[in-house]
């Protein structure tokens, strides 16, 4: 199968890459690391401008009108660059709000025009026990108590996207930050992305905030694509400069890439990210299709925490003590990876989902006629 980006996808990946490239050097890098901005505040607005923020939305609503390839492509430079923007969830929210509740398309109308941000987290969806955030019905009001952890740019958002328990099941929910009595405890990532605690406690929304159940569904494939994305351009550009670290870097007077042991390190390395871009290529291409792809999105989940940590581990190791040393620029890509490897859960939490698929689908492989694998619920 050709996996490549046909030219139009491809002229729109390079102009992405060309524009992270003016923005995301090692030394703005280290320049933002030792900051207090919580995001590339300069990048962002040329992602607005040049419409990065919008891929996803339909053309009438005054996005891009593009797809899940597209996303892909503009995600995998976005991480190679390592540029800490919030596309993944200016995009997203607006993308499902629009889609399942048009009561709330002002707030998408704002986002896209860059007039606000817009940010999610799904992270109560792997609770162990349960949902921390609990919802209640109150006549035409919902009511919330408990909390979400770490929400990207909790603190600078304008609305979120959060995972609530309602009557039993888990529902999806658009919160605005400035509601009042709401509480928000602020913290910063390791790889330097503001993050914030947000506390509810008999916290009164107006109901039309919840979006219909089927929300969920079409959302949290779509989240696995994009953090993928993104994981695939982290680890191919940490292993592209670990590639030219060890052809250079010599040992007993020879290039310590040219022993067999490192060099099947890389190659290990390149074989995980291959998988990963090859199970990740058929995800997408399935959610563009409007395909059923939970099994597939479990998939790609464990392939990118998987390849995250191998490609971090080996990398690290063979630049030896100089990989650790925050001065040099190999550290913020281990960064990236932890930080995404973990998102939704690491790869246990989608090995385990992915056998109870399997175990309610109990057929020899997937079978793409069958009815599982045919349903409407992710289609675009």
């Amino acid at each position: 199968m050709d996996f490549n980006f046909n030219e139009d996808q491809q002229a729109f990946a390079e102009s992405a890459q060309a524009l992270f490239a003016d923005y995301c050097s090692d030394a703005q890098l280290r320049a933002h690391d030792f900051g207090t901005a919580p995001y590339m505040e300069t990048l962002w607005p040329q992602c607005v401008a040049s419409g990065l923020h919008s891929i996803l939305l339909p053309e009438e609503l005054g996005g891009m009108g593009m797809g899940m390839t597209e996303l892909m492509a503009v995600l995998e430079q976005q991480g190679r660059a390592l540029a800490l923007v919030p596309l993944v969830e200016q995009q997203l929210v607006a993308a499902t709000v629009a889609r399942f509740q048009p009561d709330l398309l002002p707030v998408v109308a704002k986002a896209i025009a860059g007039e606000c941000l817009l940010t999610l987290s799904l992270e109560g969806l792997r609770n162990a026990v349960q949902l921390p955030l609990q919802a209640t019905r109150s006549g035409e009001q919902i009511v919330l108590n408990g909390m979400t952890n770490a929400v990207p740019l909790g603190m600078q958002s304008q609305f979120a996207l959060l995972a609530v328990l309602l009557d039993g099941a888990p529902r999806l929910l658009l919160l605005d930050l400035a509601t009042p009595g709401l509480q928000k405890i602020e913290g910063v990532t390791q790889h330097h992305l503001s993050v914030a605690d947000l506390i509810c406690k008999n916290l009164t929304v107006p109901a039309n905030c919840l979006l219909d159940a089927g929300a969920q569904a079409w959302l949290e494939p779509r989240l696995i694509a994009a953090v993928a994305s993104l994981q695939l351009g982290v680890s191919a550009q940490q292993l592209k400069r670990t590639v030219e670290y060890v052809s250079e870097r010599k040992q007993f007077g020879r290039v310590i890439g040219s022993f067999q042991l490192v060099a099947g390190q890389m190659a290990d390395c390149h074989i995980a990210l291959e998988a990963l871009r090859s199970a990740l290529c058929q995800l997408i291409y399935r959610l563009d299709a409007g395909l059923g792809c939970v099994p597939q999105s479990y998939s790609v989940k464990v392939l990118a925490a998987e390849a995250a940590q191998l490609v971090g581990h080996k990398g690290q190791h063979v630049h030896g003590g100089i990989g650790v040393d925050v001065s040099y620029p190999i550290h913020r890509f281990n960064y990236w990876s932890r930080a995404l490897g973990t998102t939704l859960g690491g790869a246990e939490q989608s090995l385990a989902l992915l056998g109870d698929w399997l175990a309610e689908h109990d057929c020899l492989g997937w079978k793409y006629d069958r009815a599982e694998d045919m349903g409407a619920d992710h289609a675009v």
